[in-house]
């Protein structure tokens, strides 16, 4: 029997997921194909590493580590739904809740002392930030919009906001010392081990990493942000937004980059709040309370300090609130700024945002104002300012009559992950930081000072083999430009073009439009392409993959979540991604008051779909294909009927959405001639939801109203939220009826 493995994850999806997946079980069993569910939650990951603290009943196994293995084998078939990237901040709200159930989890803890705290810390950073994607991520990304979904969005066009020709929100990065100008690339020339050492400037010898595995090929980068400089450029940039009477704001990843974005955040906080760093900073730091946290935890955190001070910090923080320039806002009816959380504010979800909102940004007061966005590297943030640019030149993109860009990232085997793993460093002295080959070669060096902070990254040569492989791929069957966003001015993608050019002559590319351009003047000739209703590859690395798979969808489509995201695994097995989740915990909270999730659940209809087709070539099960074809053709259907979601209590939600996909699926598969059998099954199905469409309907939009108790936010009760999920017994009946 075929499987197909559905991960289960976090917030709202995990909510949609417990009203979905029964459909999906029930449907796909009548083909002969298994849905298994594998545990890759945040509250799942946490469970898993401590299995020795917990009862037998209360362990769990570690799926993720299972799943990174198993997508190394040809029959993996998985679909990967959007999972907390967690920040610390939601790290500690996950143990708390965690410790109220009962598991014996350890507190996080920022400085561990003792050697049983430094292991429980070590554990926590193995499902810090995004952990999940990197181990799963055995292939190279093929992200576009589904046809269905582009002729939706051109008929049914979402609001855009109006650009004004004298907008002055813009993008503030740095232009020097910062990671784009000060890094250094290396190709290896063998396979070797290396070591990352830090010479202090006092003569002492700080291993900062050694003998790390690296393989002939592999492209080595080493680089760093200057502290200092960083501190006087987001100063200045306070300063400018004050000056100008507009919003301040800024656009990190801190759950991708978990380790180097959290620290530039802290840098952000100690310069707004000159009242409070550095005169309180030793106190704050003595009770865990640390600016990378954010705002918030130290708001929370203050009655740690004795009263005195605790009053002095708050009042310190008010007046800078004050004096400062107006915040950018993730809610400003309940008072969260920009700076109160890391992750609350993450660069490819947000800036989007701001783009489509005409550049404005909401403010303290609810009000919408022009905004400067401080994105500090320079590597990719002159994509924004190009795209601001040319709506403030030329106004808002117009969805009804846009061209797409669609996406070739570059992400198998962890490559270019940076600022998120243990070749991350926050630098406790000056001196010169030296990768060091086995022979004792120095490869790459820096002179750095305390507190910079220093990254490494390492990009193997099979998935840069692949990645232009797919890229031709998808040019071929296409005939759309397909242009490599590469920057011959920064170390790294210069060491890419190099390889680029070469591997692109292993591929018959007559006839085709490859092009490599720096990213800015790539994001102008894509938009310039976009107005003229064209279409146009984007072929980009893993962190501006990220980027531009929310900037171009969030333009076209109104949300990233209804992007196709395909996996093609390089052992020949399918991960099939679902969409973006970066509003899912604002969905949870209206779950929460008013038992209404909006989440729109179109990813997993269309990753569903595509897995399907996989399981149906891979086994040579014709069935499956008839599956695949009918959901997608009831997926139409969904969105001309309007069966969306809607964000308002009282109308259609998650769980009225997939009773509409289950009619139309069992209506499709009743009327297609493909397979007698499928006909045969699904057509009592169709009549009976047919039958029932107005009582089902009914029964739920009756559910919503009313406070929903999930038992839990980031480990639900599977019994409470089933309930809430799945209120219709008519409904359930006649799902449940099809696995008996």
């Amino acid at each position: 029997m075929a499987t197909i493995i559905w991960t289960r994850t976090d917030e709202a999806p995990l909510l949609a997921t417990y009203s979905l997946k029964p459909i999906v079980e029930a449907f796909a069993a009548q083909a002969g194909i298994d849905v298994e569910t594998r545990d890759i939650s945040l509250a799942g990951r946490i469970i898993s590493q401590f299995p020795e603290r917990l009862t037998e009943e209360q362990r769990v196994d570690d799926e993720l580590s299972a799943l990174g293995e198993l997508v190394k084998e040809p029959e993996a078939n998985i679909i990967k739904l959007p999972n907390i990237s967690a920040s610390i901040p939601q790290i500690k709200r996950a143990v708390a809740e965690l410790q109220e159930k009962g598991y014996d989890i350890p507190k996080y803890l920022s400085q561990p002392e003792t050697e049983e705290d430094r292991q429980d810390r070590a554990k926590f950073d193995k499902v810090k930030g995004s952990a999940v994607n990197p181990v799963l991520r055995e292939g190279n990304s093929d992200r576009r919009a589904p046809e269905a979904v582009k002729n939706f969005a051109r008929k049914h066009p979402h609001r855009m906001g109006a650009w004004s020709s004298d907008s002055k929100t813009n993008v503030a990065t740095m232009a020097s010392n910062d990671f784009r100008h000060n890094e250094k690339s290396v190709i290896m020339d063998r396979d070797d081990k290396l070591s990352y050492v830090l010479e202090t400037d006092e003569g002492n010898t700080i291993v900062l990493k050694k003998d790390m595995p690296v393989l002939k090929g592999e492209i080595i980068d080493g680089t760093g942000i200057n502290a200092q400089i960083l501190s006087s450029f987001l100063k200045s940039q306070i300063k400018k937004a004050k000056r100008e009477d507009i919003l301040f704001s800024v656009h990190l990843k801190a759950t991708m980059m978990k380790v180097s974005d959290p620290l530039i955040f802290g840098e952000v906080i100690k310069a707004f709040f000159p009242s409070v760093y550095p005169k309180f900073e030793s106190k704050l730091a003595s009770v865990n309370l640390t600016p990378d946290y954010g705002i918030g935890a130290i708001l929370d955190g203050l009655h740690k300090l004795d009263g005195g001070t605790a009053s002095a910090v708050k009042s310190a923080i008010e007046r800078d609130l004050e004096n400062g320039p107006a915040l950018y806002m993730v809610n400003s009816e309940k008072g969260i700024t920009n700076l109160h959380v890391p992750s609350d504010v993450i660069v490819d979800a947000s800036m989007p945002a701001l783009i489509r909102n005409g550049g404005k940004g909401w403010g303290p007061n609810g009000e919408e104002k022009d905004t400067l966005a401080v994105i500090p590297d320079s590597s990719y943030a002159g994509v924004y300012q190009a795209v601001i640019d040319d709506c403030r030149e030329n106004g808002a993109y117009d969805p009804t009559t846009m061209g797409t860009v669609p996406n070739v990232g570059l992400m198998a085997q962890k490559a270019e992950e940076y600022g998120s793993h243990d070749k991350t460093f926050q630098l406790p002295e000056n001196g010169v930081l030296q990768v060091i080959n086995s022979d004792g070669d120095v490869l790459i060096e820096h002179h750095v000072a305390r507190g910079d902070i220093w990254r490494s990254c390492q990009t193997k040569d099979a998935p840069v083999r692949d990645w232009v492989k797919l890229a031709v791929n998808r040019a071929r069957a296409t005939g759309d430009p397909a242009v490599f966003w590469l920057d011959p001015a920064r170390a790294h993608d210069a060491n890419l073009i190099t390889k680029v050019e070469e591997y692109l002559q292993d591929h018959d590319t007559e006839g085709l439009d490859i092009r490599i351009m720096d990213p800015v003047a790539a994001t102008k000739f894509s938009v310039e392409r976009i107005r003229e209703g064209k279409n146009t590859i984007s072929v980009t690395g893993n962190v501006l993959r990220d980027y531009l798979t929310d900037l171009f969808p969030i333009m076209e489509l109104g949300t990233s979540a209804k992007m196709l995201s395909v996996v093609p695994l390089m052992a020949g097995g399918g991960l099939f991604e679902t969409g973006a989740g970066g509003s899912a915990p604002k969905h949870v909270q209206q779950v929460e008051e008013e038992n209404h999730l909006r989440w729109d659940s179109l990813g997993e209809f269309l990753a569903l779909a595509e897995s399907l087709r996989y399981a149906g070539s891979h086994d040579d099960d014709p069935r499956a294909n008839v599956l695949a074809d009918a959901l997608d053709r009831a997926t139409s259907k969904l969105l001309e009927n309007g069966k969306s979601p809607s964000r308002k209590v009282g109308e259609i939600d998650n769980r009225g959405s997939h009773f509409y996909l289950a009619l139309y699926w069992a209506q499709e598969l009743a009327a297609q001639d493909d397979n007698a059998e499928l006909k045969e099954t699904f057509a009592p199905v169709a009549e009976a939801l047919a039958a029932k469409e107005e009582s089902i309907a009914q029964a739920l939009l009756d559910a919503q109203g009313e406070p929903a108790d999930l038992g839990g936010y980031f480990l639900p009760d599977d019994e409470k939220a089933n309930a809430v999920m799945r209120p219709s017994a008519e409904f359930n009946e006649i799902i449940d009826g099809l696995r008996k």
